[in-house]
């Protein structure tokens, strides 16, 4: 008896710190966005009419458009060099544990700080190597151009996220038995044949975690593009969750903002939910 009130002792001071600064404040952000409410002074219930106002938006919808254009792509990316980098760190060569070790260190840096760092090389560095050089595509900055500024900060996120999803893949290939593919190389197998009969349906799972991981992540894309670029030229970069923060906080639109927050929310899930649907289907292929 005294073991289980010292492991509830451990866990009702966590779970209270986290109703406070996690479930009550999203709570309250749901109540308020069925009410008027600037962020301050007096408010009254306007019923679901924010979150009509929401699909009237157009600056709201354009950001949405940005968001998921920028999530798919990234997502994509980062999905398709991490495992590259996982199969070639689970090979046997030179310096593995210390390459491992390399891959993985801009996983741990700020994402503010790398953001600002490759603000500075995107604005001043790159285009001085371009003017001395002569090429004029790498003389310009691509943040300050609104048809390539996205490109930019997906160019950040892919190098900063590879890692993590890298080890999540590490973890995937280190399981599968060195049998299987000595028995595939006495058939006959070649590189590709087993990567598709044997290394991907091993790590299946793995691939999954990734995938809704990483998607969930990159629909909440806020750090970089605050670093990179502020949602800029104009707005042509302007992610969900800057709009929320920056009409919630900043323009008086704490209700609105509110409701569109609940509303991206209800996306996010919907999104996890079908990618794992999808995913475990092809699991259960493998299986």
């Amino acid at each position: 008896m005294k073991k289980s009130n010292f492991y509830l002792l451990i866990a009702v001071p966590a779970c209270v710190l986290f109703f406070i600064f996690h479930t009550y404040p999203a709570l309250q952000g749901i109540f308020y966005s069925f009410t008027d409410w600037k962020g301050y002074g007096n408010w009254n219930f306007v019923g679901l009419k924010n979150y009509i106002n929401v699909f009237k938006d157009d600056r709201a919808g354009d950001a949405y458009l940005f968001t998921f254009q920028f999530a798919i792509v990234t997502t994509i990316l980062v999905n398709i060099i991490s495992l590259l980098i996982a199969m070639g760190l689970n090979s046997k060569i030179k310096f593995q544990k210390s390459l491992r070790a390399v891959y993985f260190l801009p996983y741990i840096l700020s994402i503010l700080i790398v953001g600002f760092i490759f603000n500075f090389i995107f604005a001043h560095m790159l285009p001085q190597v371009g003017e001395s050089l002569g090429w004029d595509w790498l003389s310009r900055n691509i943040l300050g151009d609104p048809d390539l500024a996205w490109l930019g900060i997906v160019l950040v996120a892919v190098w900063q996220s590879v890692a993590f999803s890298t080890i999540l893949y590490l973890a995937g290939l280190v399981t599968i038995p060195e049998d299987l593919y000595e028995a595939a190389s006495i058939d006959g197998a070649g590189a590709w044949r087993k990567f598709w009969s044997i290394t991907f349906p091993m790590i299946a799972a793995f691939f999954t975690i990734n995938m809704v991981l990483s998607m969930k992540g990159f629909l909440q894309v806020f750090d970089q593009i605050v670093a990179l670029t502020g949602g800029g030229p104009g707005r042509s970069t302007e992610s969900i969750s800057l709009l929320i923060y920056r009409g919630g906080f900043e323009g008086g639109e704490f209700a609105y903002q509110s409701a569109n927050a609940v509303l991206y929310f209800i996306v996010i899930v919907a999104i996890s939910l079908f990618q794992l649907k999808v995913l475990n289907k092809r699991e259960a292929k493998y299986e």
